[in-house]
């Protein structure tokens, strides 16, 4: 039987948060899954492969061009804030884990970031952005709540302001050996930590052409493109050509 909209809020409430507690359980966890460690390494082959993806990936990143004030939304333990440093006059880094963002501290250690602790459901920025990154979080975001993201996104840009998001494609090598993959049209996902402790968290992968619709229907100007396994990049923009 189909959810009515109130019980769908409020499974997606529920989800959100228990996304959270797992975000901020993992936290000295989450790098493993970016170098390929422990439950995470399939070997040589495979790690060249996701290597090569990722390197992709930021060559698109410094392509589209960061600069001036850019805001990084759920910035995690700091593995793409350290790729904005560089290119910003400053970045705003948020996100509702305080464990990560003390990662965060430590790896990129700058001054030009000022660094917030906040659900993103909720915030509300303070001033506007040249530049708003997110990684790997829009897959967390659920689909009840993909319009009113975008619509912040849109509130966070300043006139001639530019999007660029990365996140995850649907591969069963993406995940720990020890996980099952699952079906990559369900929109939720069982997580499980190295204590055993098991979490449900959203995840929604996405195919390119499908969110450049998305967001073309949204008014925005948009680009996605995917790597040959791993991953998805996107631009975008609220001016139109």
């Amino acid at each position: 039987m189909a959810l009515d909209a109130t019980a769908r809020a409020r499974t997606d409430d529920d989800a959100v948060r228990e996304q959270v507690a797992y975000y901020r359980a993992r936290a000295p966890e989450y790098d493993d899954w970016f170098y390929r460690r422990g439950a995470y390494d399939r070997g040589d082959r495979h790690t060249r492969r996701w290597r090569a993806e990722v390197e992709e990936v930021r060559a698109a990143l410094v392509a589209a061009g960061p600069s001036g004030h850019v805001l990084e939304l759920a910035c995690g333990t700091g593995l793409w804030t350290q790729q904005l440093v560089p290119f910003a006059k400053a970045v705003t880094a948020v996100d509702a884990s305080p464990e990560v963002i003390a990662i965060n501290r430590r790896r990129v250690a700058s001054a030009a970031v000022d660094y917030r602790v906040a659900d993103l459901f909720s915030w509300e920025p303070d001033r506007r952005y040249d530049f708003v990154f997110f990684g790997f979080w829009l897959s967390h975001v659920p689909a009840s709540r993909f319009i009113a993201f975008w619509s912040l996104v849109a509130r966070c840009l300043t006139p001639g302001g530019r999007v660029f998001f990365a996140d995850s494609r649907y591969h069963p090598e993406s995940t720990a050996a020890d996980h099952v993959s699952g079906d990559p049209r369900l929109t939720r996902s069982r997580r499980r930590l190295r204590d055993g402790r098991e979490f449900e968290i959203v995840k929604i992968f996405y195919k390119p052409d499908d969110l450049a619709a998305q967001l073309e229907a949204l008014g925005w100007r948009a680009t996605v493109r995917g790597t040959a396994n791993f991953f998805l990049y996107g631009t975008a923009s609220r001016d139109r050509a």
